[in-house]
């Protein structure tokens, strides 16, 4: 059971942080857009592919340029659901925050062409699905999801049981858990509240400890990166959070790995980490990254160019990276181009809005954040 919480107020960490806050989730869906062509990708032919360079800029996939996978989708999802159950929390002083997370990733299994009477599952009797996310037609788009993630919440809308680190649904350490939990940094000025919840929503589809430990310490790292702590700081706090759970052992290593591996970052010594297709691989991989580049542009090309899971890394790493630099720091080029900008600057706003001292209170608000 994850504790009550007490949301951080953003509009009283400053404008840089709301700022960063708008970067992350941006840099995220770029470094995601430019893995999306290569996933699994040589990097002989992804110098074939892109040129000798490699990947300098997005590459068409899934139609066009720009254009992100199911590691955005689920990450947007995972912030509507926070929005949703603060607010139901802050109007009604009730409310089940691993709850909403299930029945956001409901809505997106329904946008991924499941009929939401099988999605919804016996939990909910709502008779269409609601909110903000789901009015945007750009995200009924199959973007290869994984198929852990798929099937688990299939699977819970057959049964309506839901997953959890004491109830494990399987033993996937597979990197679906890590990769949409960067909003529920926000969520708590209390980091045992900001890991344990992460951790939970992973686990809704990821049983292996390496595949939710590993999202307990990428939320907290987040947290420390969105109040302007320094990235080493924020591994340290989040490595101490670690320890504190059974199974760390793994997810540490591989966080220790990325601290002292050299830089700067190459494809053969982001290779030496992992593939980026487990959790803590991911994570890793996506936190050398970081600490090895000067700048958000060469994070996110570093992020993405190896032979492993190039838009997990790409989105895991641009989360950090956008934490860190700022929206203002992102190419413009990259901007311009990506999908469903402005969709996540305004749910980026509308979280500090809700989770602010005077969070909106009208129809408009209710209908677009419901109770589930």
């Amino acid at each position: 059971m994850v504790p009550e919480t007490r949301a951080v107020a953003l509009s009283k960490m400053g404008g840089m942080e709301a700022h960063r806050l708008r970067g992350s989730l941006l840099a995220g869906a770029i470094g995601d857009a430019l893995g999306a062509g290569t996933e699994f990708d040589s990097m002989d032919r992804i110098r074939e592919i892109a040129g000798p360079a490699g990947i300098t800029g997005y590459l068409p996939a899934y139609g066009g340029e720009g254009r992100f996978t199911d590691d955005t989708q689920m990450t947007l999802f995972t912030l509507e659901a926070l929005v949703r159950a603060h607010s139901q929390r802050r109007r009604t002083g009730t409310g089940d925050v691993v709850h909403s997370l299930q029945m956001a990733y409901q809505r997106w299994l329904h946008t991924q062409g499941v009929p939401w009477e099988r999605a919804r599952g016996p939990q909910s009797a709502t008779a269409a699905p609601d909110g903000r996310l789901i009015t945007h037609g750009e995200l009924f788009s199959r973007r290869a999801p994984g198929l852990t993630c798929f099937g688990e919440l299939e699977a819970y809308g057959r049964s309506g049981i839901r997953g959890g680190v004491e109830r494990p649904v399987n033993n996937s350490k597979g990197c679906g858990g890590v990769m949409r939990v960067a909003p529920i940094a926000l969520w708590s000025d209390d980091l045992a509240e900001v890991f344990g919840l992460a951790a939970e929503a992973a686990a809704l589809t990821h049983g292996h400890p390496s595949g939710y430990l590993s999202a307990g310490a990428f939320a907290v790292v987040m947290h420390e990166l969105l109040i302007g702590k320094p990235l080493h700081d924020a591994v340290s706090t989040a490595r101490g959070e670690l320890a504190r759970h059974p199974g760390h052992e793994e997810t540490d290593a591989a966080l220790e790995q990325a601290l002292a591996a050299p830089g700067p970052s190459t494809p053969e010594r982001l290779g030496t980490l992992g593939q980026g297709n487990v959790g803590e691989t991911a994570l890793s991989m996506s936190v050398y990254v970081a600490l090895t580049t000067e700048d958000a542009e060469s994070a996110l090309l570093a992020a993405v160019n190896h032979g492993g899971d190039s838009d997990s890394t790409g989105s895991i790493c641009g989360n950090l990276v956008g934490a860190m630099y700022g929206e203002d720091a992102l190419p413009a080029r990259w901007l311009n181009q990506l999908e469903l900008r402005d969709v996540i600057t305004e749910l980026a706003d509308d979280a500090v809005a809700e989770l602010g001292p005077d969070a909106p209170d009208d129809d408009r608000w209710s209908r677009l954040y419901p109770v589930d």
